[in-house]
């Protein structure tokens, strides 16, 4: 059985300026990815998917060490992948004959969630065990966030997701 949990975070001014910048940076990162895929295709004709983007990851990281290459590789992956079910969605819905509506350049706004798809990879729940009365989520690039823990979590986490508070 899978379970979810949202859990508030507590982070400091730091954190905040931090988790934004995250946010700014993986959207910039998606927007990029949409652009090669369309300028690819109409320029030469040529399909660009997951894999060929996920490769040249580790170049845009190399190039951009305080933007980019600050921030977990595999969040970057999680958001390439984003970027490629949005895709395949719209394919599907060309050969079922729906309105297929084309995958959008993201906003500020309409880009507020980043994904870490492995716990201890990039990031780590319950990172400082020690504090028997607080909860803390490690994030790559921004440190131990406080998290409002309000019910205890059942299992083992595997995926952690961070959303922009006040968003649609």
């Amino acid at each position: 059985m899978r379970r979810s949990f949202k859990f508030l975070l507590r982070p400091t001014a730091g954190q905040v300026a931090a988790l934004t910048a995250c946010l700014d940076d993986h959207r910039d990162l998606y927007n990029a990815a949409l652009e090669h895929r369309r300028t690819a295709y109409r320029k030469a004709g040529v399909t660009v998917r997951y894999g060929q983007q996920s490769g040249e990851l580790k170049h845009i990281r190399a190039d951009d060490p305080d933007g980019q290459g600050r921030w977990s590789f595999s969040s970057q992956q999680a958001t390439l992948r984003r970027l490629d079910k949005a895709f395949r969605a719209f394919f599907d819905r060309v050969k079922a004959g729906r309105t297929p509506g084309f995958p959008r350049f993201k906003g500020r706004g309409w880009f507020d969630t980043v994904e870490w798809p492995k716990d201890g990879d990039g990031c780590r729940w319950d990172s400082q065990p020690h504090h028997s009365t607080a909860t803390y989520v490690r994030l790559q690039g921004v440190g131990h966030v406080r998290v409002h823990r309000h019910r205890r979590v059942l299992g083992t986490v595997k995926t952690i997701s961070v959303k922009r508070e006040g968003s649609r």
